[in-house]
């Protein structure tokens, strides 16, 4: 008596091959998380950066002309996860669930018949000892009293169990052809996707976006510098902490960190929580501490090419502590600069030294006694924390309710409460200022931290226990040859 063993397991390597390749080749394609490039003459069209829906593409627009013939381009970056959208993309994931599904069809199968094929070897000795007996019966038909008839009739009934045994294998058998001929549906189907598909398979496509996106990103850099005309509508990313803190990503341009780091409080505060991604600030999850070995004071900290720049709690020093190390790189006062309460904004919280970034580096906003109280500006090195050039703005930091510094443009808005405006600008690269009067919409009312990000173009606040972000809209002339 024969029982025929169903041999899967190589079945189920090569589903499990097939199941990791289609994971490996479908990779969502990040976009540049939206950032609008504007360029425009003295026209008054102005483009708003601001992040486009998930229905929006590439989008390049360029036919469109000033009044002095200027050209004003546009260029819309998609949001991520767009090839999602792609109808290959599609398919290849509606195949990829085929896949996964035979996978466990063929896990069902090789459980059901490793368990068969266990009742059957521990059925072997009883098939034997009832063949034996058969034979011995035919040769000898005598032989077979009633007591040994009795033997071998309950000998067989022990056997019947394994009838259905052998009918649940003929019904897997069965099963095993149709998974096969399904596998060879998917094969040609897959040959049919590549052949549309051309030269390009997923990985190549991604690495061809990614190259696009960088040289996008490189282009802003060089074109989206400009003077500042809007602000968005507020986007509260998350609710957490006390009225009073800060939060920021790295502002090094250009930089591939994606860590957020979170300081509740304005002053004594020495923990900084250190989260992988923003979608994890916004979950709360996945951060690791970092307790500083000086307090802090204020909330005008910034993180620059992996370093936090802090001042110091009741003094004037700004502090350099390097995030990987876990140590202080350098400290330096910053000279004659009020601490303390000397000079705050109109919020108070010791924000008296202000330190943030933009596309020109690292500056320090703050004021001294011989400036009469009024915002002094001065530009960093970032390595030594050295002062290298200062401006006076001649604007009274008391009568300001926050700060943030542009392309070399430092912005003030008039309060920290709601109805603020941005309402004084100054250019640090002429030595100017203006009166300003640019409305943003602030939300809860009570702003203790605004800073803004040259690597992604939005303002980062602590607005009452809410962390916000605000894009911002650049106007910019852009000059050829010709001009």
């Amino acid at each position: 008596m024969s029982v025929p063993l169903l041999k899967i397991g190589a079945v189920l390597s090569t589903m499990a091959m097939v199941t990791n390749w289609m994971s490996q080749t479908l990779p969502s394609l990040v976009g540049l998380n939206g950032t609008t490039i504007s360029r425009a003459g003295t026209s008054e069209r102005i483009v708003s950066a601001l992040y486009p829906s998930p229905e929006e593409g590439w989008q390049i627009y360029s036919s469109a002309q000033d009044a002095d013939g200027k050209c004003i381009c546009t260029v819309v970056a998609p949001a991520q996860n767009m090839c999602n959208r792609d109808p290959r993309s599609r398919q290849l994931r509606q195949l990829m669930e085929k896949v996964q599904n035979i996978t466990q069809s063929m896990e069902v199968l090789d459980l059901r018949t490793y368990r068969d094929l266990q009742y059957v070897r521990d059925t072997e000795n009883l098939m034997k000892t009832v063949d034996g007996k058969l034979k011995t019966a035919s040769e000898n038909p005598r032989s077979l009293n009633p007591k040994s008839f009795q033997e071998l009739k309950d000998k067989v009934t022990q056997l019947l169990p394994l009838l259905p045994v052998l009918e649940q294998y003929k019904a897997d058998a069965r099963m095993i052809l149709r998974l096969r001929e399904e596998v060879r549906n998917l094969s040609l189907v897959l040959m049919a996707i590549q052949e549309e598909m051309g030269a390009y398979d997923y990985e190549e496509l991604r690495q061809r976006v990614l190259l696009l996106e960088t040289r996008l990103h490189s282009c802003m850099q060089k074109l989206g510098c400009g003077k500042l005309t809007g602000v968005s509508n507020p986007i509260t990313v998350r609710a957490s902490g006390s009225r009073f803190g800060s939060w920021m990503t790295d502002t090094m341009i250009p930089s591939s960190d994606n860590r957020v780091w979170s300081m509740d409080g304005y002053f004594k505060g020495r923990r900084v929580l250190e989260y992988r991604t923003m979608n994890d600030f916004m979950k709360g999850q996945n951060f690791v501490q970092h307790l500083l070995p000086h307090p802090w004071a204020g909330t005008g900290h910034v993180v620059y090419n992996g370093s936090l720049y802090y001042n110091k709690y009741q003094s004037n020093i700004l502090i350099k502590y390097h995030f990987r190390s876990r140590s202080i790189l350098v400290q330096r006062s910053l000279s004659g600069a009020g601490y303390n309460n000397t000079f705050p904004y109109s919020w108070g919280g010791s924000s008296d030294i202000d330190l943030m970034a933009d596309e020109n580096g690292l500056w320090a906003v703050y004021t001294t006694i011989p400036n009469a109280g009024n915002i002094v500006i001065s530009r960093l090195e970032p390595q030594s924390l050295e002062v290298l050039q200062t401006w006076d703005t001649g604007f009274p930091k008391r009568s300001a309710g926050e700060s943030f510094m542009i392309c070399g443009t430092l912005y003030v808005t008039n309060s920290h409460l709601a109805g603020a405006k941005i309402y004084f600008a100054y250019y640090t690269n002429t030595s100017t200022y203006e009166y300003t009067d640019i409305p943003f919409h602030n939300q809860y009312s009570h702003i203790s931290m605004m800073d803004y990000n040259p690597r992604e173009r939005v303002l980062y606040t602590w607005n009452n226990g809410h962390q916000v972000l605000y894009n911002v809209t650049l106007f910019q002339v852009i000059k050829t040859a010709e001009d």
